[in-house]
């Protein structure tokens, strides 16, 4: 019998066979029926030894497109065959998917990045930009550009996260502050400046108000003729704008910091009741953040001449003005990645809390 009649001989047995195979078992048995070691395409291939070299390579091309024929038509069974079962198999589910999904599924806006949010719109409205810069810095950038000395607590060992000892001797380490940006805005371009600064910041801390990293943001304006009149304008809006509070009482009590001359600490008047903190209800006062106008030595070590250029700097802890603001007791939930907590304290992406719009300068 010629190749070309054993070809049509074992299509026409398997082919519609293959085509309507009930199930996956009953195409594999015709698949290893057909094409497996022992089937009947492989034993009219192994004849081909036999003939002569013209008869065999015309039979090899004719069982070869035959071999093709019926490996397709296995594959688009099986395909066909997994689909219809895939689809049986849900119908038995009885699963929904046109359901909504569950309330307690949603995911919840962390509380630090809605304050964030939050900050950096008030200050937008007052013409401020956003600045950022990197979690590991040097010591010039976050120490000695910013006027503290060597023998400062804030350098030593146990207040700060340092790596190892480059072999200049200079050592990189995570920031304490964001300040460090304030050096890189003012070295990298000239004046006017007038940026807040978002980020995380690390210290060697943790208890139920301090944590080993924390966030904070810190604001920097440098122009000419700008005095401590500008620096409590600007921090009188934004309080009062963030707490929503029009009428919130303000101080501003003299203190210390490297960085700045004169510095102060920003307090607002509060009372507890019953457990709870109020803000701007009371007589008693509450430092929230510190500022200053920049000294005339970090100007200096920015390359910029203090008789013609000033500023102001401020900074505050986007965690705890978070807490004071919507009731959180405990700094350390922000970041034990509790989904109940989380629940209990995050924001809905679409059903966020009214803000101030920034009130006019």
């Amino acid at each position: 019998m010629e190749a070309k009649q054993q070809s049509d001989q074992v299509q026409a047995e398997f082919l519609d066979a293959i085509e309507t195979a009930l199930d996956l078992t009953a195409l594999e048995t015709l698949r290893v029926s057909v094409l497996g070691r022992k089937g009947r395409l492989s034993e009219l291939m192994r004849g081909l030894g036999a003939l002569e070299p013209d008869q065999r390579r015309a039979a090899g091309l004719v069982f070869n497109l035959l071999k093709t024929e019926l490996a397709q038509a296995i594959e688009t069974r099986r395909a066909t065959l997994e689909s219809e079962g895939l689809l049986a198999e849900l119908s038995k589910q009885g699963i929904d998917v046109t359901a909504p999904v569950r309330p307690e599924q949603s995911g919840t806006i962390h509380p630090v990045n809605q304050v964030l949010d939050e900050v950096t719109e008030i200050f937008a409205d007052m013409g401020f930009s956003v600045a950022e810069g990197p979690d590991i810095e040097t010591e010039f950038n976050n120490f000695t550009a910013l006027n503290i000395p060597p023998e400062h607590p804030a350098r030593q060992m146990h207040d700060t996260f340092y790596f190892r000892e480059r072999s200049d001797g200079d050592r990189l380490l995570l920031r304490t502050h964001t300040s460090p940006v304030q050096i890189r805005t003012m070295t990298a371009e000239p004046p006017p400046h007038r940026i807040v600064i978002p980020g995380r910041t690390y210290r060697h801390d943790y208890d139920i108000t301090h944590t080993p990293m924390f966030h904070q943001l810190e604001g920097l304006v440098i122009d000419r003729d700008i005095h401590m009149g500008h620096l409590k304008g600007c921090l009188t809006d934004f309080v009062r704008s963030f707490f929503e509070v029009e009428d919130l009482p303000l101080r501003f009590r003299p203190s210390y910091f490297p960085f700045t001359e004169p510095s102060a600490e920003v307090d607002i008047g509060c009372s507890i009741k019953d457990g709870a903190r109020l803000i701007g209800v009371g007589e008693e006062w509450m430092e929230i953040l510190g500022c200053g106008m920049v000294n005339p030595r970090v100007l200096h070590n920015c390359g910029l001449d203090p008789s013609e250029w000033q500023g102001f700097a401020f900074g505050v802890g986007i965690d705890r003005i978070a807490m004071l603001k919507y009731g959180i007791r405990d700094l350390r939930g922000f970041f034990d990645c509790d989904l109940r907590w989380l629940k209990n304290y995050g924001f809905a992406a679409l059903d966020l809390p009214t803000i101030g719009q920034g009130l006019s300068r």
